[in-house]
């Protein structure tokens, strides 16, 4: 692709002429010929001065690309070829650069192209803002909020595929710097008739159709709803589809942009839920139903529309369908309930639905402007886009198009304010000659519409409130009475109508001559649009909706919040709006694009010169152009601009100490610029062509640019000493640092060779010496070994002697042997036959014991210490046995059982053996505390870091580290405290700092005192006069007492050599300071359970209250 030529003026390469200023000459025909020539070759966007003519092009151009937008940022206006990103870039810059609030004002005729306009201006000031995470998401939240507002908002007519049928205008609000902050969206008039009916060849609001082509099946079944358009009477079909648009496709970006928006899920949901409700109230049918008193009424014809709406809605359906049928009129104390008819009941219907849904846009427009609001309060500076209905005229015009037109007419007005008055007047208040030109002012029309006391539509609201029977005919005929001889308005009966018999003006209609051109309004619903009347039954019956939203979009429906006073019109809301908004532009810098609609068929290459020419007339360009023409293109204050210019001249430079205006004329005799150039003013300087600005913008550039290089020079010759004299420093540093190590490195090299030559030379005397040692063992080894080899034989002789004598002692001692066996032998025989009897009895009783022994073996229990199982006694006499190898086998199971726990274990049961000796049927929370095991460190301080400043305090072994209350000793109120126990000190510390509050050596505890009830009270004495006991006594009450007692009592043994005094008694005294106070335990019910409480009754004597 061939490089875009980059154009550094629009006079370069121009198409007919950029700026229709310069046109020569200037007449109406050479104006649209120029517009034309201009549209034919894709160059869209004209000047006139800084005001922007777009014509809309039907059609994509490659114009709107990032490069683009870099070509335009931060340029000078005229410096390229006209773009809609020229004026943005100006507008933007404005804001950021000099604070000025700015507004975009963006007008013509619906299809001219504004809503795109719109568009691109916010793209492009999103594209050259600031970047960064969070003012993406601002960026991003501001242009996805279009997507949203088009769909609820947008709608095809039969000028334009993508009309708003709604006024928008946006405040984007900036920082300092020129970043967005957020934005506040503000809606006009919605056109909530096209909810219930449609012109032919127009489609409802986009999303209806968008919610049935791209809602999944599932979707649609929550939402009971049929993919098909023709079961949907609010949806008309003639143009259900239309070209290039992508229903299914928008519906997912809606969805999308709400969820970037900050929609939740719930509220997306809910804001589809109330779209189908309107949906299926066009469904719902009346018939006509006689009473017995003579009176119509309606009645539905198929209740399920209804039943299916009410499941939606979360509504009763009896109440829905009561509020269809009757009316309940409220004056004062009276309540009155009339039957409608049918006629009456399709008005309610259609009524309801348009209110729902208008009431849903403006719940959309809040609630995206709590996403994109500005989250800080610091000043902001301000752009506003205004993007608004434009002119219409249609074959048939109604209310809608009068009020649309209404706005039309105040943006004209201040369009003439602000552009063609104020120029005039600038000149005249700043002593500039020039040529008057004249100018229609349409405020004449603006009185007609807004006069307070006969405009149009102050009669109209009069006619609303006025008692008695009120129909448009009756409207029109007040108009006829009141606006008669106005020159801007015409009817059939009025005396300004020039065609009293030409049926082009029917008896039922008004005609107003704007400034765009006459409009015939038809009167039929005038009333009852402005009005805008919703039954209050059908009010109540939202309200009792059980469904969120809907509920909170009729708030006037709560019984408790009824207000008799009629609600104000539409039109007074509308007027009451624009007003604001008028208001709200005259405060910013105004800056205009005037969309042009080139045909009526959408179409692209189609340029209808008469169409144009009209547009051209309403929209007053040419008397633009006159008074551009006749001025100066650009003026400044003079200070301002000698600020700006003064480094062209060297008597202005670098300080001007005169008045700023002989500064300027100063300045602009140096630079020879031509008298007829410019004019001074009393305040300001007028400079008639835009290329005298951009000699002065060029010099100024040059000039700015010999002074940065200036600057650049001294800054770099500053930097270069700067680095040198850093670099000759740092040579120094880095020289010695060198010197250091080479020498450190040569030191190490000559310790090193000299450990090498020593450890050489020791090892040689090691080996030497090693060789020495060496031989003299193995001489003492050879003697050794003779000696043992000489020992052997003399001792294997001996031994070979002393066998040989065994041999002959132990044939001696057989003999021997056997010699006493037959004799001893011969005298039991005697022996046994006397003593026969004796010697059975004890050879049975020995087989029997020893049977018994035996038997035993097999029926020995388990080897478990609490296992009292025993085998019966099988014999009387061996009762004492028996008990006492039951006795013997305990204490050795016993044994074995001891001999299997670790010293931890046999610690902790040497503590259960104390607990038991001390509190064993003495303390009745004794048993509780059997099965649990002593713990000690319950608050693990070495392991929570929150407890590590006391764990530094504390240079002793922990015992204990558990969290007590400690008794207040003036009221008897607990404090939590955390109980430490050491080798040498009993420690009390704040639980949430770990702050040490008290120290007591163990050598100054003398006694603990508890009850013998179920509770964890308990007292720990102290010797009296010792520091600790300055304030008395300690009262605590612990969930472990027994494990607490027990642990202080062994420490305290084991460190004094004393036995510490535990006292158990329900009545015992402490120490309080100076007083002797009772603690006494009683019986009682508590308030908060089974938790003992403690109070203190008087100086003597402190209750706790034990369940």
């Amino acid at each position: 692709m061939a490089k875009m030529e980059v154009k550094t003026s629009l006079l370069d390469n121009m198409i007919g002429v950029g700026d229709m200023v310069l046109l020569e000459p200037l007449n109406e025909e050479t104006f649209i010929n120029n517009l034309k020539k201009r549209f034919d070759h894709n160059e869209i966007y004209t000047y006139i001065g800084s005001v922007v003519i777009s014509v809309n092009p039907y059609r994509s151009l490659p114009i709107y690309s990032p490069e683009k937008v870099e070509d335009y940022r931060n340029r000078n206006f005229y410096e390229l070829s006209p773009h809609i990103f020229a004026l943005s870039d100006e507008a933007y810059r404005s804001l950021r650069d000099q604070d000025k609030d700015q507004c975009i004002l963006i007008t013509g005729e619906s299809g001219a192209g504004k809503t795109e306009a719109s568009k691109l201006v916010m793209s492009y000031v999103a594209a050259v803002c600031g970047k960064g995470a969070e003012v993406n998401q601002v960026k991003e939240q501001l242009l996805q909020s279009n997507p949203v507002l088009e769909a609820f908002g947008n709608a095809k007519t039969v000028r334009n595929d993508n009309s708003s049928r709604f006024g928008k205008y946006m405040d984007i609000e900036f920082d300092f710097k020129g970043d967005p902050l957020g934005g506040v969206i503000s809606n006009y008039l919605l056109e909530k008739s096209r909810v219930v009916k449609q012109p032919r060849g127009e489609r409802n609001f986009h999303v209806f159709y968008q919610l049935l082509s791209g809602a999944s099946e599932e979707l649609l079944n929550k939402l009971k709803l049929e993919r098909d358009f023709s079961r949907y009477n609010y949806l008309s079909l003639d143009s259900a589809r239309v070209n290039g648009i992508d229903d299914a496709a928008n519906f997912r970006t809606v969805r999308n942009a709400m969820q970037i928006v900050g929609f939740m899920d719930h509220e997306a949901e809910s804001v589809l839920e109330v779209v189908a409700a309107v949906l299926k109230l066009g469904n719902i049918e009346f018939k006509p139903e006689s009473r017995v008193n003579g009176l119509d009424e309606s009645k539905i014809k198929d209740k399920n529309e209804l039943k299916e709406i009410c499941e939606l809605t979360g509504i009763d359906q009896s109440v829905l369908e009561r509020a269809f049928s009757f009316r309940t009129v409220e004056a004062k104390q009276e309540k009155v309930s009339t039957t409608l008819n049918v006629a009456q009941a399709y008005y309610a219907r259609d009524a309801l639905a348009k209110n729902l849904y208008s009431r849903l846009f403006s719940w959309l427009v809040n609630r995206i402007n709590e996403s994109i609001k500005a989250q800080t309060k610091v000043r902001k500076k301000v752009m506003g886009v205004l993007d608004i209905y434009g002119f219409e005229i249609f074959e048939d015009n109604s209310f809608e198009q009068f009020i649309i037109n209404y706005c039309n007419e105040k943006l004209q007005q201040i369009f003439i304010e602000l552009t063609l008055k104020e120029e005039q007047e600038e000149y005249i208040r700043e002593d500039i000659e020039w040529t008057h030109i004249e100018y229609f002012n349409n405020a004449i029309i603006c009185d007609l519409i807004e006069n307070n006391t006969n405009g149009i539509l102050a009669m109209l609201d009069e006619e609303c409130l006025r008692p008695g029977t009120v129909t448009d005919e009756t409207f029109l005929e007040k108009l006829n009475q009141v606006c008669a001889t106005h020159q801007h308005f015409e009817s059939r009966m009025s005396k300004c109508s020039r065609f009293l018999n030409d049926t082009s003006l029917p008896h039922s209609c008004f005609r107003i001559q704007h400034y765009a051109g006459k409009v015939l309004y038809q009167v039929e619903g005038f009333v009852d649009k402005n009005n805008d009347l919703l039954y209050r039954d059908l009010s109540q019956a939202m309200w009792k909706a059980s469904h969120t939203l809907i509920k909170s979009l009729f708030p006037e429906g709560n019984p408790a919040k009824i207000n008799l006073k009629r609600p104000p019109t539409a039109g007074s809301q509308f007027k009451a709006s624009v007003a604001t908004l008028m208001k709200n532009l005259q405060t910013k810098n105004p800056n205009y694009i005037r969309c042009i609609k080139p045909n009526d068929k959408k179409a692209a290459h189609i340029f209808n010169e008469s169409l144009v020419c009209h547009q051209i007339r309403y929209l007053g360009l040419l008397e633009n152009v006159r008074v551009r023409r006749a001025g100066y293109a650009f003026r400044q204050a003079y200070e301002p601009c000698l600020e700006r210019y003064k480094m062209l001249c060297k008597q202005t430079w670098p300080h001007w100490k005169g008045p700023a205006r002989s500064g300027v004329e100063v300045l602009f005799n140096e630079l020879e610029i031509p008298v007829e150039e410019y004019s001074f003013g009393r305040s300001k300087i007028f400079i008639r062509n835009p290329r005298t600005l951009f000699k002065l913008e060029d010099l100024r550039k040059q000039r700015l640019e010999d002074l940065a290089t200036l600057i650049q020079k001294i800054y770099r010759g500053w930097k270069c000493r700067t680095h040198f004299l850093l670099m000759k420093k740092s040579q120094i540093v880095i020289a010695a640092w060198f010197r250091r190590f080479a020498q450190q490195k040569k030191y190490q090299q000559t310790k090193s060779s000299a450990l090498v030559i020593q450890s050489y030379i020791r090892g040689w005397k090691a080996r030497k010496i090693l060789r020495e040692l060496k031989h003299q063992k193995r001489c003492k080894e050879a003697a050794t070994t003779i000696a043992a080899y000489w020992h052997g034989t003399q001792a294997r002789r001996e031994l070979k002697r002393l066998k040989e004598e065994a041999r002959r002692k132990h044939a001696v001692a057989v003999i021997w042997a056997y010699w006493l066996g037959l004799k001893v032998r011969r005298e039991y025989r005697k022996f046994f036959r006397a003593n026969a009897g004796k010697k059975i009895y004890e050879f049975t009783l020995q087989r029997i014991i020893q049977k018994y022994f035996l038997e035993m073996k097999n029926k020995m229990p388990s080897l478990s210490p609490i296992d009292k199982n025993w085998p019966s006694r099988p014999y009387l006499f061996l009762d004492s046995t028996h008990k006492e190898l039951k006795r013997i086998f305990h204490l050795w199971r016993c044994k074995k059982y001891r001999d299997q726990f670790t010293d931890q274990q046999k610690l902790i049961y040497e503590e259960k053996l104390e607990a038991s000796e001390l509190f064993k049927d003495k303390k009745a929370l004794y048993p509780s505390s059997v099965g649990q095991p002593f713990q000690g460190a319950y608050l693990e301080i070495n392991k929570n870091p929150k407890y590590k400043k006391l764990k530094d305090a504390i240079e002793e072994k922990i015992i204990i580290a558990e969290v007590v209350n400690k008794i207040n000793r003036a009221n008897g109120k607990s404090t939590s405290r955390i109980f430490l126990l050491t080798n040498n000190n009993l420690l009390l510390a704040d639980q949430k700092s770990g702050q040490i509050k008290s120290e007591v050596p163990l050598v100054d505890v003398t006694k603990v005192s508890m009850s013998s009830q179920n509770d964890g009270f308990f007292a720990v004495h102290l010797k009296e006069g010792s520091e600790a006991a300055s304030k008395g006594d300690f009262l605590f009450s612990s969930d472990h007492l027994i494990e607490m007692a027990t642990k202080l009592y062994r420490t305290t043994l084991s460190q004094t050599k004393q036995k510490l005094s535990i006292e158990i008694s329900d009545e015992f005294l402490v120490q309080f300071r100076q007083d002797k106070v009772c603690v006494k335990f009683i019986q009682g019910n508590q308030k908060n359970g089974s938790v003992p409480t403690c109070k203190r009754k008087n100086n003597r004597l402190l209750e706790v209250a034990v369940p």
